[in-house]
C-alpha cells in the first residue's frame, strides 16, 4: 500500500500543500538543497558548528537528512512523499558528515540535541522533527535536554521524535517526555517493525508511521529506499504542519489530542495507533 494511503495522508495534502508560516525544523544531518526536488522550496539554514548544506553527497549525513527532507519537504510529483513543500523547512544539522550509523540512525549527545531544539524554536519553529538517536555519553546533559523539551511545550511548539531501532521495549530521556510523540515504523500492513523500539510511554502517547520500504530522496538526483523509525517520524510530523496551516489558530495541545483520537481508542500498549491523518483533521473541523 501506498504509505501516504496507509496513515491517510492522501486526502489532507490533496487540500493543502502547507503554508510558508508555518516552520518545520529538521534537526538532522546536512541537506543537499541542490537537489532539483528542492530547489526553490523554502528552506532556511540555521547557522552552527556544522554546514547545512551537503559536502560529500555520499556521505551518511547527507543522505540521511536529504532523505528526510524530501519526505517533507520535496517538490509534489517526484519521487518522494513531499507532504508539506509549502511550509518553511529550518535546516539544523547536529551530525556532521563524518559521523556514522548507530542502527541505522546518527546519534548525537543529549546537549547537543537540547542545543539544537532550542535554536530551532528561538528561529521561530512550530514542529520539531527528530530523527536521530540519544547517545549514551557518560558527559551528562540529560538535564539540558529535559529543559529545551519542557521550552517547546512552554511555547506551543510540538516534538517529533524517532522511536529508536533497537527492537527493544523501553524508553529515553525523549521518548518517555509527556511532549513529545514518539514514532514506531510499521510495515505496509500498519503492523510495527520487529526493529522499533516500544514501551509505555511510546504506546500512551505516540504514533505508529510507514517505516518499511520508504522511497524518498536519495543525494544525487536517484530515489533511495529505506525505513525504520527515521523515515517514520517525519509521516507524523507532516501530518501536523499541514493541521498547522489548516487551523492556524488551534493550539498544538489540540492538535496533538486530534491525532490521538483520530488514530482511534486503544487500551494501553507498548504500541502505539497508527497515524490516521485524515480523521485528525475532520476532528479539528468539527465533522
Amino acid at each position: 500500500m501506498d504509505p501516504l494511503e496507509l496513515v491517510k495522508l492522501s486526502a489532507l495534502m490533496s487540500r493543502t500543500s502547507g503554508r510558508r508560516e508555518i516552520s518545520v525544523a529538521l534537526i538532522d544531518g546536512p541537506v543537499n538543497t541542490s537537489h532539483p526536488a528542492l530547489v526553490g522550496g523554502n528552506i532556511q539554514e540555521i547557522p552552527g558548528k556544522l554546514r547545512s548544506t551537503c559536502v560529500r553527497a555520499s556521505s551518511t549525513a547527507c543522505m540521511h537528512g536529504t532523505f528526510v527532507a524530501g519526505i517533507l519537504s520535496a517538490r509534489r510529483g517526484s519521487s518522494a512523499p513531499a507532504i508539506c513543500p509549502d511550509c518553511t523547512l529550518l535546516v539544523r544539522p547536529i551530525f556532521g558528515e563524518t559521523a556514522h550509523r548507530n542502527n541505522g540512525m546518527p546519534s548525537a549527545a543529549p546537549a547537543e540535541l537540547a542545543a539544537a531544539i532550542i535554536d530551532t524554536i528561538q528561529r521561530g519553529a512550530h514542529v520539531i522533527n527528530l530523527s536521530a538517536a540519544l547517545l549514551e555519553t557518560s558527559g551528562g546533559g540529560e538535564d539540558e535536554l529535559v529543559q529545551a523539551l519542557d521550552f517547546a511545550a512552554a511555547r506551543g511548539v510540538i516534538t517529533i521524535a524517532a522511536a529508536g531501532n533497537q527492537g527493544i521495549v523501553g524508553s529515553s530521556t525523549i521518548t518517555r517526555h509527556p511532549w513529545v510523540i514518539a514514532v514506531v515504523g510499521c510495515d505496509e500492513h500498519g503492523r510495527p517493525t520487529a526493529e522499533s523500539n516500544l514501551g509505555s510511554s511510546v504506546g500512551s502517547s505516540g504514533l505508529t508511521a510507514p517505516g518499511k520500504n520508504v522511497v524518498s530522496l536519495g543525494t544525487e538526483d536517484r530515489p533511495q529506499t529505506s525505513g525504520g523509525t527515521s523515515a517514520a517520524a517525519p509521516f507524523v510530523t507532516g501530518a501536523v504542519a499541514l493541521l498547522r496551516s489548516e487551523f492556524p489558530n488551534a493550539s498544538a495541545a489540540h492538535i496533538k489530542l486530534a491525532l490521538r483520537q483520530g488514530s482511534g481508542r486503544r487500551h494501553r500498549r507498548i504500541a502505539p495507533p497508527l497515524l490516521n491523518a485524515w480523521a485528525a483533521y475532520q476532528s479539528l473541523s468539527g465533522n
